[in-house]
């Protein structure tokens, strides 16, 4: 502390008090940064000049909020001492170090209450405790500002209300939904050829799930959560569909099968959307959010990308040349060229997707040019069943998957196609796959909660408040439910993969992803790009499988961040769930079935039709249908055993990594959150009579 010079002293007077020297135990903050702070009355030893400050009341240290981002700094106090003005000293600066698995900055954040650098914290001499928190608490890479807030601008370009100008948001809203292009044809590119449907009904398909993802993303931003968060068909979906699409009841339909099984999808896709619907707008889903946490999610959304390992590599396995091709070029730029920039964009890490499959498309298109699929006397438009040389049959399925010619798709789909409700026919509703609809419904809604979470973190001031949460919940139920009026044949929820795509491009604007939206609605229009999707060879459609699932499987671990990942609790709980998610249904899958039996569906179906011989026997069809179906489904296995351990077994919530929503009181009080999340239109004056679906 510097000392007074006796050629400055102040004439005789009342002295002002003596500052108070006692030393205070630095807060949980101060541990983990080495902060050391510098109360009333104390300067660096270089500064010159007098400086007295009153000194202020001590206040109980608060603990850091993690999920606002929010660190308790002790800032010098600034006033007059003895009628003169005090200037302040001059800023130093001390380092923070944050911890990123891609790059470890470290940061220099000017202080405001003049200390000196903070020298490096020895852990050796720290609690064993203190270090253990320090490992895990690290939700999302943040810098310090100079009001103590974390700030999230320097990771993110766009945040959650910024709208820049509309070339650039048109610009970024188009590359948010091409990144995710994937996400978005997958599903439909494999429901579609396996209820019977032909090429043409592919691409009907495909517009109509482009169409409904628009609106649905709309009405999500702006009357929904709010957050940017892209609406689609989910992962969650597809396995119940193909469960649904190969009961024993369809396996003899030779006519209208397709429309038929679209219809009974159709009614079970309505049921469970208006039960959703109904959990979020009664403000259900606030009681049970209280059961979601870091663990359930993990294991849950891990387990649905697990689950369709019997259907990515048997179907690649057809063409090998080309699928291996795909998987390869994706990783190559997904991994080993994701820190490349082209035009200050990551390119190969954003577009890694789109890229691989045009790449690939075009090296399938060049081979079938080349005459590498073509078999002397063999004609591909004759089927296999009444070709009589068994050097055809025995080159039919190499053909098939290798081709890029077969298909017809582009040239029979019409310019303009505007996909309007029932288009398919009345919905079919039967009480027994509804009840299966029902439970993936509330399986899609954990999906939802942690992706509402870890985007609240990336561009938004604060996370939602649970009716905030019950009100997205609510509606994905309503586009859910226009999606089973359309006939997309499968679900509509929030899509996973937005936290992924919102970190790598760090665009987080609303308006960004609106525009989007409106551009997606505009080329669904367009029979032809639903034609030219259509035509995307089956291998090729199995190899974004593979990379799509595990990118999902990937997404569900990470999740762990926000809980202490090296708990022995936790591990348990997660592995536990992760095996009893592959063991239990593989034993309904193969229970009943003899070894080397002739089955009627390709084997890579097998497993989606146990409801003809699972282990559930009794006097009603329909419950043997409905408990042979679900527990033959990965993701209901591992939530059921998730959200059972996870809230009996003791934890604290550091360990446990207890989600954090808003409090109601202090989003109604703070105008930030209130503009991210507060309905437009006027609309939330209606929703104040209705507490639990709104701020």
């Amino acid at each position: 502390m510097s000392i007074s010079d006796p050629s400055t002293r102040q004439p005789p007077g009342p002295r002002p008090p003596e500052p108070d020297t006692r030393a205070t135990l630095p807060s949980s903050w101060a541990k983990r940064t080495g902060f050391k702070p510098k109360f009333s009355g104390e300067t660096n030893a270089s500064d010159s000049g007098q400086i007295t400050l009153q000194p202020k009341p001590r206040e109980a240290p608060a603990n850091p909020d993690l999920e606002a981002g929010r660190a308790r700094s002790s800032l010098a106090g600034k006033g007059e001492a003895g009628g003169e003005k005090v200037e302040p000293p001059p800023k130093k600066e001390h380092t923070v170090k944050f911890r990123d698995p891609d790059e470890a900055p470290t940061r220099s954040v000017p202080s405001t209450n003049a200390q000196a650098p903070v020298k490096p914290v020895d852990k050796s001499s720290r609690p064993r405790s203190s270090i253990r928190r320090e490992q895990v608490i690290d939700v999302l890479p943040q810098s310090v500002g100079e009001n103590g807030l974390a700030s999230k601008r320097s990771r993110m370009k766009y945040e959650l209300r910024d709208s820049p100008g509309l070339v650039p948001i048109g610009l970024y809203g188009m590359q948010h939904y091409i990144s995710m292009l994937g996400s978005l044809i997958v599903i439909p590119l494999v429901i579609a050829p396996a209820m019977g449907g032909t090429q043409e009904d592919t691409s009907a398909v495909i517009s109509t799930v482009l169409f409904m993802s628009g609106v649905s993303t709309l009405l999500h931003t702006t009357f929904g959560s709010r957050l940017p968060l892209v609406q689609g068909p989910s992962f969650v979906y597809l396995a119940p569909a193909l469960a649904i699409i190969n009961s024993p009841e369809f396996q003899g339909l030779n006519e209208n099968k397709f429309k038929h099984i679209m219809k009974e999808l159709q009614g079970a896709i309505i049921i469970g959307s208006a039960f959703q619907a109904l959990l979020g707008y009664t403000g259900l889903m606030t009681l049970l959010a209280r059961l979601i946490n870091p663990v359930v999610v993990c294991s849950t959304i891990a387990a649905v990308g697990l689950s369709f390992f019997s259907y990515g590599f048997p179907v690649l396995g057809k063409c090998l040349e080309i699928g291996v091709v795909q998987i390869l070029v994706v990783i190559v730029f997904s991994l080993h060229l994701r820190k490349i920039s082209v035009l200050g964009h990551r390119t190969f890490l954003i577009f890694a997707v789109p890229l691989g499959l045009a790449i690939t498309w075009a090296i399938a298109f060049l081979l079938t040019e080349a005459g590498a699929y073509s078999y002397k006397g063999c004609d591909i438009n004759i089927p296999a069943s009444n070709m009589v040389s068994d050097h055809c049959r025995n080159h039919v399925l190499r053909t098939q998957y290798c081709r890029v010619d077969i298909s017809h798709a582009l040239k029979s789909s019409p310019w303009f196609r505007f996909p309007y409700p029932l288009q398919w026919g009345t919905p079919i509703f039967h009480w027994k796959v509804a009840v299966v609809m029902c439970v993936v419904s509330l399986v899609s809604s954990v999906d939802s909660v942690g992706s509402y979470h870890a985007s609240s973190l990336l561009v938004a001031s604060k996370p939602p408040t649970p009716g905030v949460l019950s009100r997205g919940i609510g509606l994905e139920g309503l586009s859910s439910l226009l999606a089973g009026l359309w006939g997309t044949g499968t679900g509509f929820t929030t899509l996973t993969e937005n936290v992924h795509t919102i970190a790598v491009t760090k665009m987080g604007s609303r308006r960004a992803v609106e525009l989007g939206a409106c551009f997606l609605i505009v080329l669904s229009l367009v029979g032809k790009v639903g034609g030219l999707i259509a035509s995307i060879p089956d291998v090729i459609v199995a190899a974004l499988l593979c990379f799509m699932c595990a990118m999902l499987a990937a997404l569900g671990l990470s999740n762990l961040r926000y809980s202490e990942a090296g708990s022995s609790r936790n591990v348990i709980i997660i592995g536990l769930s992760l095996f009893l998610s592959l063991s239990i249904p593989a034993y309904f899958q193969q229970y009943g079935i003899a070894p080397n039996s002739n089955m009627s569906v390709p084997s890579y179906f097998q497993p989606y039709i146990v409801a003809s011989h699972g282990p559930f026997h009794s006097r009603s069809g329909g419950l043997n249908y409905v408990g042979n179906t679900l527990l033959s489904q990965h993701m209901v296995v591992a939530f059921v055993v998730a959200v059972i351990l996870d809230n009996t077994v003791p934890g604290s919530r550091q360990e446990r990594g207890v989600y954090d929503w808003t409090e109601a009181e202090a989003a109604r009080s703070e105008p930030s959150v209130a503009k991210d999340y507060g309905l437009p239109f006027r609309v939330g004056k209606v929703f104040r009579w209705v507490k639990w679906v709104g701020l």
